[in-house]
């Protein structure tokens, strides 16, 4: 059985910044590497069976990722992309509210845990969200233009414009509208 160990070592294993580049920009290869050695752990994952991993910070952050990012990896365009969000978010908010294990991990790892929060179309978990990445605003990496703070925030703003990200509307099947398409055709629109 996959432990959270192996899903730490191969999200954060090797190169930081090569990892970095595959982590939010689709690539065949690393969805595949998911795929092959974790594919099978998000269903159960979302169906409660690895939920004693939270016990511990480095579980939380495994369960985080397997419920998180890995459907985004593995279900791109897809409603099922997003299938598991509700038990992310569950997952990061004992983790980060109640039990603070964010404070055991690096602030990269961090990012993860609190990632469930900005991909919420909830208006409540944005600005959760942006407040616990300006929590990061002294590490460098974080703080930098472009950087995870940088991310929340303009997710905040689209979640406050439209109440929903329109890039997901096809995906989840629901209609766009006017403004949401102009917001689309523009460059850098959508996440």
């Amino acid at each position: 059985m996959t432990a959270p160990a192996e899903i730490l070592g191969f999200w954060f294993g090797g190169d930081l910044a090569a990892w970095q580049a595959r982590w939010f920009r689709p690539d065949p290869a690393f969805d595949a590497a998911i795929r092959d050695r974790f594919g099978a752990l998000t269903v159960p994952a979302r169906e409660g069976a690895f939920d004693a991993w939270a016990a511990t910070p480095e579980g939380a952050l495994a369960l985080c990722l397997v419920l998180d990012q890995f459907p985004r990896n593995l279900h791109r365009g897809t409603a099922a992309a997003f299938a598991s969000d509700a038990h992310a978010r569950a997952v990061a908010r004992a983790a980060v509210l109640r039990d603070r294990h964010d404070l055991a991990l690096p602030p990269t790892a961090c990012c993860f845990l609190y990632l469930p929060f900005e991909h919420s179309e909830a208006m409540a978990d944005q600005d959760l969200s942006v407040a616990l990445f300006e929590g990061l605003r002294d590490d460098p990496v974080h703080a930098a233009p472009g950087g995870s703070i940088d991310y929340a925030w303009r997710h905040r703003a689209v979640i406050r414009r439209f109440g929903r990200f329109p890039h997901r509307n096809a995906a989840l099947g629901r209609a766009g509208t006017p403004e949401e398409a102009a917001y689309l055709a523009q460059p850098g629109a959508g996440f």
